[in-house]
């Protein structure tokens, strides 16, 4: 009897280690959560203050730095170079309570540069009423296409008020990716048909934080409430890595293949199969646009859409959720670049 006890004890203590593993690997962060092997940089090593007066304001440390937006400016640095392909990225939190009509923007361009031309790819927050939460849109231009306009909108999984998180885009000559921590949420692949669509011009990094009432929450029927302001949008962590050149001064097209050759070979442009899994995940369950699925807008999709019949189903003919919302189309002029006109959504879902 005392055997059997001792069997059955066992046999118990075994299917509870087992059970014990098991629960480990599975609430374990997964290769996915890991952070990427990035080398930051202090803010004076790579950016310089693009506009805003006192409304930029460093760290102690370098490493960082906060851009506000109050009643009489918004703020925003640019890098000190401009990049032909690069990976770009900060750690970013967002500003709290009442943010309608702000928008805070990660992105590149050369609008400066380029004015009739101009290449961008952007990460754009949207600010909401109080107790809405933020959401994001991703955009691409090339060879100023503007007219042509490229969003995805999305809400988030967390709070991006409450700790920072890390946005990233990776731009090389076959493709751009836009991360969110280390899950990559959007990938466009250069093709042929995309032609000149394509960002292919040296860019400079912006981060800028401005007023956007006229467009920005439902379409600008929200607008910032100066009540609340400071608004404070804080960047840490800073990634500038890319080839840096001069876009004026003809170059030969040889003179950044080793770096781009790097940039391709390092973890954050490796998608690994559990990478390109988390993505559907992302775009299943948080994007709420997609211009591929905007037949209002385009009939017959840009030719660098690939229309996934499982994301097709979940959409109406304005590319937005088949559960309520509205698509209108407005016209701004945004007062942190090439000041060409851009169809942007409505939304306040």
């Amino acid at each position: 009897m005392k055997n059997k006890m001792d069997f059955l004890y066992g046999s118990y203590l075994s299917f509870f280690s087992l059970l014990a593993f098991l629960c480990i690997i599975i609430i374990s962060p997964s290769p996915l959560a890991q952070a990427f092997n990035l080398n930051t940089i202090s803010f004076d090593e790579g950016y310089s203050h693009l506009f805003g007066d006192a409304n930029l304001v460093r760290s102690p440390d370098g490493r960082g730095v906060r851009l506000l937006l109050d009643r009489f400016t918004g703020s925003g640095f640019i890098s000190s170079s401009m990049y032909n392909h690069g990976f770009f990225s900060a750690n970013i939190k967002l500003p709290s309570d009442y943010t309608a009509g702000v928008v805070v923007a990660f992105y590149t361009s050369n609008g400066d540069v380029f004015e009739k031309t101009h290449d961008e790819l952007d990460i754009e927050f949207l600010g909401d009423i109080k107790g809405k939460p933020w959401r994001f849109q991703t955009n691409l231009y090339g060879n100023g296409s503007t007219s042509r306009g490229r969003e995805e909108r999305y809400h988030m999984w967390f709070d991006p008020t409450k700790d920072f998180h890390r946005y990233s885009i990776l731009w090389t000559s076959k493709n751009i990716i836009f991360f969110l921590d280390e899950v990559p949420i959007r990938e466009v692949v250069r093709s042929e048909e995309m032609g000149g669509d394509f960002p292919a011009k040296p860019m400079s990094l912006y981060a800028t934080i401005w007023d956007a009432s006229t467009w920005a929450t439902s379409g600008g029927k929200y607008k910032v409430n100066y009540k609340y302001a400071p608004f404070v949008a804080q960047f840490k962590d800073l990634v500038l890595d890319g080839c840096p050149v001069d876009p004026i001064q003809e170059f030969p097209a040889t003179a950044c293949s080793a770096i781009d050759l790097q940039i391709e070979s390092n973890d954050y442009s490796v998608v690994t199969p559990e990478q390109r899994a988390a993505m559907r995940r992302f775009r299943q369950r948080y994007m709420y646009y997609s211009y591929c699925y905007d037949t209002l807008r385009y009939p017959v999709p840009p030719p660098e859409c690939v229309i996934v019949p499982s994301e097709k189903l979940r959409f109406k003919e304005t590319g937005r959720l088949k559960f309520g919302g509205s698509h209108k189309s407005h016209k701004r002029r945004s007062r942190r670049r090439s000041q060409t006109p851009v169809a942007v959504l409505d939304n306040d879902d």
